[in-house]
């Protein structure tokens, strides 16, 4: 989340009153994120998120508003979307689509304990088990293709280093066929700091804009290498086992799952990587923002490689 398309007091007032959510008391821009645009908006009623999207297609959005809405109506703490008085869950503020939605309360864990790793771990898990019978879909924009059409796109901006270790990668999982293993919807950006936790302790999950149709096994290696991590950016196994722990008591993993999770944390870590240097490399102008850092996405990748193993079942 950042803030590339200002709104003002006065804008927010304006789009405010396309709904039944009372009056505007404050907007403040958030920094953290890189993809939307993101506001506070306190209202009358209570606190909500503004989000301007930036890049996302227009005919995409109903997928992630509707992803939102069903989670919610499970029972997951997700930033429920509000409707328009005119009906739908998408309105248009500065020439950008734009939704409401509720604001969650908490803050991230940015180094988490086992025990939080594990109850992580679980609530991945909940999305993946109450999102298989969402009845959209939405293929994976940062699959394969992406991959590789990305890293020409990086080749004349990044060392001779870089660009071997990607050319290399991603001819190693263009090896390797995820189809065979179970697929659904995934969070896609399941990172420590899109979980918020309350004050009793309990996680709220934010920032489902990357969600699609994949491997699910993927999601869980997408999280793992963020979640899991010492301070050298290499896994911690003590947090890996409890994160994958927590998964397992809602969704044990296959065979074949275990088998080709060496593949998907590089894949996890390749995705990353690529998308960081992006960033670093091809930044979008914006008013508020926090970059990522890409170092550290390589290194675990050259991990992951060197130290590639099944993952066991528990005993």
């Amino acid at each position: 989340m950042s803030v590339f398309t200002p709104v003002t007091p006065d804008e927010a007032r304006a789009f405010l009153a396309h709904y039944t959510l009372g009056e505007l008391e404050s907007l403040e821009g958030i920094a953290q994120g890189i993809e939307n645009t993101n506001y506070f908006l306190d209202a009358t009623t209570g606190r909500y998120v503004l989000t301007l999207f930036e890049k996302i297609p227009r005919e995409d959005l109903p997928f992630y508003v509707g992803l939102l809405h069903h989670l919610d109506e499970r029972g997951l703490k997700v930033p429920a979307p509000h409707a328009l008085d005119a009906g739908g869950y998408l309105g248009e503020l500065n020439g950008k689509p734009a939704c409401i939605v509720n604001r969650l309360p908490g803050a991230p864990r940015l180094h988490p304990a086992a025990s939080d790793c594990e109850r992580a771990g679980e609530m991945l898990a909940a999305i993946h088990e109450e999102a298989l019978d969402y009845d959209a879909g939405l293929a994976n924009w940062r699959g394969r293709e992406w991959r590789e059409s990305f890293a020409v796109r990086l080749a004349p901006v990044v060392s001779p280093d870089e660009r071997r270790l990607i050319e290399s990668e991603n001819a190693y999982q263009a090896l390797h066929d995820d189809t065979v293993l179970p697929r659904g919807v995934i969070h896609g950006d399941y990172f420590r700091d899109n979980v918020l936790w309350d004050e009793a302790g309990e996680p709220g999950v934010i920032d489902f804009y990357f969600a699609c149709d994949d491997a699910l096994l993927y999601d869980v290696a997408i999280a793992v290498n963020d979640w899991c991590l010492d301070g050298l950016a290499t896994p911690d196994p003590e947090r890996t086992d409890a994160f994958l722990a927590g998964y397992d008591r809602l969704r044990p993993l296959t065979d074949l799952e275990r088998e080709l999770w060496p593949v998907m944390l590089r894949r996890a870590a390749l995705r990353t990587w690529l998308g960081r240097l992006g960033y670093t490399h091809f930044p979008q102008a914006s008013e508020v923002t926090i970059p990522k850092d890409h170092e550290g996405s390589r290194r675990l990748l050259e991990h992951h490689i060197a130290h590639a193993a099944r993952l066991e079942a528990a005993p």
